[in-house]
């Protein structure tokens, strides 16, 4: 009886859990081991499964097991303690997963940072971490040399990517020429340790983990403080959204495509860490490179998970070979995160048979918070349902009063749960902003309709007022993606005399279209309310986006702001 009121009293708090696939519990059983356990326990259920595939070269689970014990030894041959912060400055690539693999083992906590990243922005984050090592690749060496001008990084150890594709040859410090500068190579230093002994620290389930720098959207970046409880968390309620559809594959024939970036907590725990921890072989490549993608995508029979942004799977979709790869057939099952997949993108999913879902997170909450249901119910426009033992509000920026008991109603997302963030590193002023008690206030303005499910309207700062109404640019971006010469779209606020503000929409064209103006503004016109259509509209080759396809308003703001100045 206690159990049966238990759901009673869940259901009635949570009305949203109805729409759970059978397979998926409504209280997640996390367990309070150190993250690096995952990989263990991986490694001694399934040793001689392959872990890894990259360009060729291959290695089992038990192989990836012993050489990041090894590495993890390595580092702390150089005097590096548990509790240091260290960067990994790389692309996907077996180094990225022994590194971070092995950052965790010896009790260490990971910096991600983007290869694209500039001097300024890796001086900052190195500051603000106090980095004691950074781990990146040859191509970044000059950066490297111009980065250890302007701040002291203890220690750096370069890898070559190549050193892990069959015929390659190895490098060594003396052919990158990071010998003379006191650096180390990551090959020779992995093999001049010689002890397999898994390094035992002690690590409390409330210990950093990860350190995730975000607010690429917003400003200044801040670093999400991910706690070992937080990424064994976001694996476990991954395993656990996804079952349904995974536990039928036999162990044997699991394989995961891994292109999303693995330096952002998105590919890191939504790709990497689920392929560690369902035992799926991680297909990897270091860049989404439409040609090779698709070459790699043919190697293979089917492909169990696929974790991707729009921009990724409109490309894939669209590809001319797409047809004749029958990809329903060959992807098993295809998450979507990052940004909102477009109706029409869900269409073309659709008529090829990709059984895909949509989901919704952040840095903050290990990049996941809310999904569609896997096999269950799912809305086009819809992120879905809250995970399990995910509570989410609705509240109005204004009043602070909740508004989620009636349906349609439109408030920030507030959310709890296992996955949300420690804090922000060294940042206790954004913590408070962010979190209050225990609460996330994430910036997200959505609604749900009658059965609970979640539909994400914009960002509050994105939000534009013209003519006294309400305007959302992403419901306008996916207006003019739905053009059938419209490859990518976004929309910002821009100073207006008369409205306050009107719409100026940022338009990419599929190769070898043409288009003027007129037909967008047009377009949207038979689709919007008047005050919703863009007054001005600018062709460009690309729109700013981050790795995992976030619309990056801010940087187009400020690139039209400061033209608009200079022509004053």
């Amino acid at each position: 009886m206690t159990m049966d009121y238990d759901y009673e009293r869940l259901l009635k708090e949570r009305p949203w859990l109805k729409e759970y696939d059978p397979e998926v519990p409504y209280i997640a059983r996390i367990p309070t081991f150190p993250a690096a356990d995952v990989l263990r326990n991986t490694a001694s259920s399934w040793p001689d499964k392959d872990a890894i595939w990259f360009y060729g070269w291959t290695c089992t689970f038990w192989e990836l097991f012993r050489t990041v014990n090894r590495f993890a030894n390595a580092i702390l041959s150089l005097g590096i303690k548990q509790g240091d912060r260290i960067g990994l400055l790389l692309p996907n690539c077996p180094q990225f997963v022994i590194s971070f693999w092995s950052i965790l083992t010896m009790g260490g906590i990971v910096v991600n940072m983007n290869p694209m990243y500039t001097e300024e922005e890796l001086e900052f984050m190195t500051k603000t971490t106090e980095l004691k090592a950074m781990i990146t690749f040859d191509a970044l060496i000059e950066k490297m040399d111009a980065l250890t001008q302007r701040v002291s990084i203890p220690h750096i150890i370069i890898t070559r990517l190549s050193d892990y594709i069959p015929g390659q040859g190895q490098a060594t410090a003396e052919s990158l020429g990071i010998k003379d500068k006191g650096w180390h190579h990551f090959g020779q230093l992995l093999e001049a340790t010689v002890s397999h002994s898994r390094p035992r620290p002690t690590i409390k389930p409330e210990d950093p983990c990860v350190i995730q720098f975000t607010g690429g959207t917003t400003g200044v970046p801040k670093g999400a403080t991910l706690t070992h409880s937080n990424i064994v968390a976001g694996i476990y309620e991954n395993m656990y959204w996804g079952s349904s559809v995974i536990n039928p594959i036999p162990v044997e024939r699991r394989k995961s495509f891994c292109v999303l970036p693995y330096y952002h907590i998105y590919g890191e725990v939504c790709q990497m860490c689920w392929s560690i921890k369902n035992a799926a072989t991680q297909i990897i490549l270091p860049r989404f490179e439409i040609e090779e993608v698709m070459d790699t995508i043919e190697k293979f029979d089917d492909i169990s998970y696929f974790a991707a942004v729009p921009t990724m799977l409109n490309a894939i979709v669209n590809h001319p070979r797409a047809k004749e790869m029958d990809l329903g057939k060959k992807f098993v099952f295809v998450g979507c995160g990052g940004a909102p997949c477009p109706p029409e993108l869900i269409d073309k999913l659709l008529d090829m048979d990709i059984f895909y879902q949509e989901g919704c997170g952040m840095s903050e909450t290990v990049a996941q918070n809310i999904s569609q249901p896997c096999l269950g119910k799912k809305k086009v426009g819809s992120i879905g349902v809250p995970y399990p033992s995910t509570v989410v509000r609705l509240v109005d920026p204004a009043t602070g009063e909740d508004v989620h008991w009636e349906p349609f109603k439109v408030g920030e997302i507030v959310t709890k749960g296992p996955m949300v963030m420690a804090g922000y590193w060294n940042n206790p002023e954004e913590t408070a902003n962010q979190l209050k008690d225990g609460w996330l206030y994430t910036g997200d303005l959505a609604y749900r309709d009658e059965d609970w499910h979640f539909f994400i309207v914009d960002r509050s700062k994105d939000m534009i007022i013209s003519s006294g109404f309400n305007v959302f640019p992403a419901e306008v971006d996916n207006v003019i993606f739905s053009h059938p010469k419209v490859f990518d779209a976004m929309c910002i606020g821009v100073p207006d005399d008369y409205r306050g503000e009107s719409l100026k929409a940022f338009v990419v064209l599929k190769p070898g279209e043409t288009c003027e103006a007129d037909e967008i503004i047009s377009w949207c016109r038979e689709k919007l309310a008047p005050y919703k259509v863009p007054r001005e509209v600018e062709f460009r080759d690309s729109v700013p986006r981050s790795p995992v396809g976030k619309a990056l308003r801010r940087i187009l703001r400020e690139e039209e702001m400061a033209k608009r100045a200079a022509n004053k």
